[in-house]
This record gives C-alpha cells, structure tokens and sequence, in this order.
C-alpha cells in the first residue's frame, strides 16, 4: 500500500497461504482463493446491486437530460465569492451523498464551476471546495448507499447503520474542519465578481495545458497501475465516485459531456424538467422518513431495508424515465441501462472481493466457509487471536488506537481506491475494540475516514482528485498539497470527538 501497488495478488497469495498453513493441504488452499472471493461475493453483492441500479438511474437520466437541470437553478444564486463557495460545496455534496462523486464532478465542473469563477472565487478554491464537499465529506460518510458502512460493517462483525451514522456525524466533522481552514486560506485569493475572469481563467489554462495534461496523464497512469478503479466512484465516488470505488470512473471524465452525449434531447422538455424535479423530491422525501424513523415518528427502518429503498426507488424511478423517454423502446433501453450499471458496479468494486475475502478468513464468521470446514464446526478467527496475542504490547488506550486505526486507513487509501483498505481497517475495529473498551462500530467508522478522504479523492494525485482539477483547470498536485493540512486537521480533530464523545 505505501509503495502505491495494487493489493490484490498478495491477498490472494496470503489466502492461499493461510489456508495452506491451517489445513496442511493443497487442495484446500486452492479450493480457498475461489471461496473466499465467493464468501465475499455473498457478503457484498446487495452492495454492488445498490450501485448497479443508482448508476442504471443516473444513465436514464443523462440520456434525458434532466441530470444537469436539477443543479442550474443554483446559478442564479452564485452571485459573488462567498455564495459560490457555500452553494457549490452543499451541491457538489448533495449530489454525491444521493449519487456518489462520479456524476456530481462532471455535473458540477459544466454548469456551476465556470460561474464560480465569474463570481470571483479562485480557481484553486474551486477544486478544493468540490473536492472536500465530494470526494471526502460524502463519499466517506456514504450515508445514502452505504456501500462503505456496508464494507466496514461487515468486516468489523457490527451492525451497518451503527457504522453508518457514526461516519455520518465524523464526516460532517471532517468537512466542516477542512471547509473553514480552506475558507481561512484561500480567502485572500478571491476577487470581485468579473466575466474578465472567466476569460482570464481560460486562457490561463490554456497557457498550461501541456503542463497540466503532463500531470494527469502521470496521475491517470499511477492510478492504473494501481487499482484499475472512483471515487469513488467515484462514482461516483465514489466512492468510489471512489470513487473505490469510484476513482476509475471519475478520472476519466475529463471533459465536460456535450449535447450528444446526452441523447440529443434539449434541457428544456418538459419530461426532463419533470424528472429533475421529481428525483430530488423522491430521495428527500426517503430521508425524511429516515431521521422520522429514528425518532420514533414512524416505523424505523431495520437492518438492510434502507439500503434495500435506495435500491427499489432507483429502479422505479429508472422505469419511469425511460417509459417517459422513449416509450416504443422502453422496454429495450431500461434494460440496457442496469446492464450499464452493473458493468460498472463490478468496475468500481470488483478489486474489493479477492481483497475482503483475505481479511474474512481471519474472521471466525465465514473462516469455516473459506476453508471447507463443516458447518456444525467453528472456523478459526485468525486475526482476532493475532491481536489477542500483541494485545499485552499495545498501548491500553483508546486514543492511541483510534489514531493507530486513522493512520492504517490513510496509508491503505495511499492506492487512490477509496474503499479497497475498508476490509482491513474495519477487521482491525472488530478486533481491537475489546481490548481498549471501544464501540467497534466507532473505531470502524474512523478507520473509513481515513481510507476514503485520503484515497477517494482528496489527499492524493492519483485518485478521482484527478477529475477534480481537471475541471477546475488547476494542477492536480498543488491540489493534493493544498487539500493536506485542511483534511489531515479535520481527521485528527473528528477522532478525538469519536474516542470521547461518541
């Protein structure tokens, strides 16, 4: 991971080695890399069904052209520096908690950041509001999809909406943190509304194209070498859009889609206009229900069954959109859409599965299922019998575990995947949170903090961070060493809250 080289192949070989070690036979070995994939598989298809049918979704909705109108209203209002910053960062947010990052940085970089410009807000600030807004605060949170609680949950033996609303309150921590040092810093830098700075920004870029093309394409090939995923994503978005997730995805759009790349429909139909008003309206109105439901107003949602909502309104929706599209095709092109959803799905988190299924098998749950063990048998819990072991050589407090899991989380996001570290980080929760008198579910949610903030986009060049500021136009690794000290800030701070107040 520090070495920045895709993790699969050695998780495999300490599968197969692990497997070796316990069953001194070959055959189970073997038989081990293919089930633990499979036990993975098993655990986390209802995550990849979810992705599946919300980028199903987003396709109909592209191909319409509703997508970018449910985000040029907010146009009108970015009238100088100050009200750019705040709408794009609650937009780009928005966007990528209900869709993960990868639909909201291209959506986000055609209609609203040309117009953040005029307002006066610097170029730089622009990529680090999107950034923070996107690839850290939602995508790490993953509250909507909860793909990465999922994951963390999972790992870790707790409860996913546990997980889920912890990484929720430390994401908003996070971002709020970085969102005022970037406010702080990059204050100085914002000038008074111009369409002069639209083009001065433009032709700046074009003076540093070859430079900054160097840069991503340095990035971009970084990134292949690594995870082959968003952000992602970045799903879009991830964690991805990534993210994970998403990175992939999200750094190679680049360029800002075009009228055909939308279907040819024009913005202004009438269906398109219905539908960019309907969709938010159907997902606000599911988190209403939520926080009722947590209050006690109406039935609380239990288990998967939120998840399971997010899944089945995105289908619904997607009928209704294409029916409404194209109704002689209907039929046709819905299909083609959760065919597109899942090729990526299985793009964004597929390097996830050989991976979570090494850290299964040190897990006493599905160990027994990896190696073949009858089901009346206990499997071995190998990676809690490790830290049981070291248990008496580690510091008994808690801070220095919270921290100790922050760092394993951001040193596993160093890949650019914004979720391939989840599995370590959320086996290392479930296994040392004992030790210190800690909710697992808590260290979970700070070990998610660390992997997707630092690899889903906001820390490191060669992530979805790419896509970022090739639409903001600014090199993508002064963008990294800007985002450092307002993200790295915003973790230490929302893990000291987790260890004393949650």
């Amino acid at each position: 991971m520090v070495m920045r080289k895709n993790i699969v192949v050695p998780a495999v070989i300490a599968t197969f080695l692990t497997a070796f070690a316990f069953s001194d036979s070959i055959v189970t070995a073997i038989a081990s890399i293919f089930n633990a994939s499979l036990v993975a598989a098993q655990e986390l298809f209802n995550i990849f069904l979810i992705i599946a049918l919300v980028t199903a979704m987003l396709g109909g909705l592209r191909q319409m052209g509703a997508d970018r109108l449910m985000i040029a209203p907010f146009r009108h209002v970015m009238r100088n520096a100050t009200t750019s910053f705040l709408v794009l960062g609650v937009v780009t947010y928005l966007i990528s908690l209900f869709f993960w990052p990868t639909p909201a940085v291209p959506l986000v970089g055609a209609v609203l950041i040309p117009v953040a410009i005029r307002a006066g807000l610097s170029p730089i600030s622009v990529g680090m509001v999107v950034a923070i807004a996107g690839q850290g605060m939602a995508l790490s949170s993953d509250y909507v999809m909860k793909v990465a609680p999922g994951i963390s949950a999972t790992s870790a033996g707790v409860d996913v909406d546990s997980v889920a609303d912890k990484a929720l309150v430390l994401s908003l921590i996070v971002g709020a943190v970085a969102m005022t040092i970037t406010w702080v810093m990059q204050r100085r830098t914002w000038r008074a509304p111009s369409a002069e700075l639209l083009k001065e920004w433009e032709a700046e870029a074009d003076r540093g194209a070859a430079d900054v093309e160097s840069e991503l394409a340095e990035a971009d090939e970084a990134t292949t070498a690594s995870t082959g995923s968003t952000g992602r994503v970045a799903a879009a978005g991830g964690s991805g859009d990534s993210t994970l997730g998403t990175s992939r995805t999200s750094t190679a759009v680049i360029d800002p889609p075009d009228a055909s790349s939308l279907g040819g429909v024009p913005d202004s139909t009438r269906m398109a206009k219905f539908f960019a008003v309907l969709v938010p309206l159907v997902y606000a109105g599911f988190i209403l229900y939520l926080i009722l439901g947590k209050a006690g107003v109406v039935p609380a949602l239990e288990g998967g069954e939120a998840a399971a909502m997010v899944g089945g309104l995105a289908a619904l929706v997607l009928f209704a959109v294409c029916a409404a599209h194209e109704p002689t095709k209907f039929l046709e092109t819905t299909a083609d859409h959760l065919v597109d959803g899942l090729v990526f799905a299985f793009k964004a988190m597929g390097i996830v599965l050989p991976i979570a299924g090494f850290f299964l098998i040190g897990n006493s749950d599905y160990s027994g299922q990896i190696l073949g063990l009858p089901e009346d048998v206990t499997g071995p819990a190998f990676l809690f019998d490790l830290v049981s072991s070291a248990q008496s050589h580690l510091p008994q407090v808690p801070i220095f575990t919270a921290i100790g899991v922050l760092l394993v989380g951001i040193v596993a996001g160093l890949d650019g995947s914004g979720f391939s570290g989840l599995p370590l980080t959320g086996s290392l929760a479930g296994a040392l949170a004992t030790g210190v008198d800690m909710d697992p579910a808590t260290l979970a949610a700070i070990g998610q903090m660390g992997n997707i903030w630092s690899g889903g986009g906001t820390l490191v060049a060669w992530s979805s961070l790419v896509a970022v500021a090739g639409f903001a136009r600014v090199p993508v690794l002064t963008l990294a060493r800007k985002c450092f000290v307002p993200v790295i800030a915003g973790l230490l701070i929302s893990t000291v809250v987790a260890v004393y107040l949650l």
